[in-house]
């Protein structure tokens, strides 16, 4: 290798190292939501020894065997999250293709020319003087690179950080679908056993108001009971009726959700019986009440990246303001005689180096630089979106959570005390203290507030699940 071949190497080196940045300076958005998660009210306190959610596994948060299995059946099938994994290997690929152009794109090449015009070969002055050519041979084997961008200015720099920051947006994006969708499972399973949990009150209550029925037609046969009487007990006994088919109805749904969300059919075994047939989840509320907290949640994090790409598509449109400067160069060896490629003196190399500067382009160079500034600010507000949303998913869980218990409490008690009115009322009826239209009543409110209970039992299953996928539960 030559001197001056030496040199421009290590001129090229030189700038590309030299090279400016014009993307501008990333800073996180902050302000977008309060330092502190609410507390107070009813909001819960937090155990102070409460683990950190971020760092429990989904395996240990949910303590069922069976719903950790349709879980394990949903990671390994649902569609969604192989679409999720599918554009993570996109953008990789895409990433990669924006990297290669940081580097020269080097072939070797070769190659042989046969003619009988020395002028066809430049050399027209001295073969075209009238007399017949010589005949000529022209061996060559070359490598280098052609048109190589030297990235003095940081376009080929800040795209190719804007396609990797893309990469990792995928990446989270990915992470968020996992999590939403082991939530999602967790919810469609609890939601199944609620229903069963009805259907069986249902089915329960179908058969007091069934008695109920027959007494009072019974009576009214014989003139004790009113036709009043024995149509509302039909009522209330078709009301049960009613129930249980829309039941039936709504628990055959809830089986195709779940088979939906597991990506293909769940086992009968794996499925709930009850919500009474246990706990399903650990109960513990987080330590840190920080709102940092939101800012490792994946779709948080998702938004940041692509924010960062913005700023380097900035820098990237403000490049091209400036001469593009690209270095076509060859190395290789040619020669008359094929036995004399690789002979000395037979080396030979090129040096071309170019440059261009935009004087006209009708505005498009300033249209991009607009248009990448806008979608920064476009993604600005879809970060601090992104963080609000978090925000608010938190607060609303943990407002949830802080009443529950003393819902479920209450709805303990109104049952019980529905219960306890509803067997006063019957035997009062049945002494002819009161009137049948007293008991049914009775009858109803008993069933209305054993229903209640149930939805209020599936709103805290639930609650405790959505509590840990929104404060990014099983990310580490």
């Amino acid at each position: 290798m030559t001197r001056r071949f030496r040199t421009l190497t290590a001129l090229t080196a030189a700038t590309a190292l030299a090279a400016c940045n014009f993307a501008p300076k990333y800073v996180r958005p902050v302000g977008a939501v309060p330092a502190e998660l609410p507390q107070g009210g009813p909001y819960p306190a937090a155990a102070s020894d409460a683990p950190d959610v971020t760092r429990i596994g989904w395996r240990d948060f949910f303590t069922d065997a069976r719903l950790r299995q349709v879980i394990e059946t949903g990671l390994a099938n649902n569609r969604d999250l192989r679409v999720a994994a599918a554009n993570v290997l996109q953008a990789r690929a895409q990433y990669h293709v924006q990297r290669a152009d940081l580097v020269p794109s080097t072939s070797i090449s070769g190659g042989a020319t046969y003619t009988n015009n020395a002028a066809s070969l430049g050399g027209g002055a001295a073969a075209g003087a009238g007399g017949p050519s010589n005949n000529l041979e022209i061996y060559s084997v070359s490598a280098g690179f052609s048109s190589f961008e030297l990235d003095l200015f940081g376009r080929v720099r800040n795209l190719s950080r804007a396609a990797q920051e893309r990469f990792f947006a995928s990446e989270e994006a990915q992470r968020s679908t996992r999590i939403s969708l082991i939530a999602e499972i967790a919810t469609a399973w609890l939601t199944l056993a609620s229903d069963r949990d009805q259907l069986a009150l249902a089915e329960e209550t179908l058969k007091a108001f069934e008695q109920t029925l027959e007494l009072t037609r019974a009576q009214f046969r014989i003139g004790v009971a009113s036709e009043l009487a024995a149509r509302q007990a039909e009522t209330s006994y078709q009301s049960a009726r009613n129930d249980i088919a829309t039941l039936r109805t709504r628990i055959a749904q809830d089986q195709n959700a779940l088979n939906l969300l597991a990506g293909t059919t769940i086992p009968a075994d794996q499925l709930p019986a009850g919500l009474d047939a246990g706990k399903v989840t650990l109960d513990a509320l987080p330590a840190d009440l920080s709102s940092q907290v939101l800012l490792r949640r994946p779709d948080v994090l998702q938004a940041e990246h692509q924010l960062i790409a913005s700023n380097a598509d900035i820098g990237a449109a403000r490049a091209a303001f400036f001469p593009k400067i690209s270095l076509t160069a060859t190395l290789g060896t040619i020669s008359t005689a094929l036995s004399g490629l690789f002979a000395g003196g037979s080396f030979t190399y090129t040096g071309a180096p170019s440059a261009a500067l935009p004087l006209f382009d009708g505005g498009r160079n300033a249209a991009n630089l607009a248009y990448a500034k806008a979608s920064q600010q476009a993604a600005v507000a879809t970060y601090e979106k992104a963080v609000q949303t978090a925000f608010k998913e938190v607060a609303d869980a943990l407002a949830t959570r802080g009443t529950i218990g003393e819902q479920v409490a209450a709805q303990n008690a109104r049952v019980e005390a529905a219960n306890v009115a509803a067997n006063l009322s019957d035997a009062r009826y049945r002494a002819g203290v009161d009137s049948f239209l007293t008991a049914l009543d009775a009858q109803r409110t008993a069933y209305a507030a054993r229903q209640q209970l149930q939805t209020t039992r599936l709103a805290r299953a639930s609650n405790l699940v959505e509590l840990y996928r929104a404060l990014g539960g099983g990310l580490e």
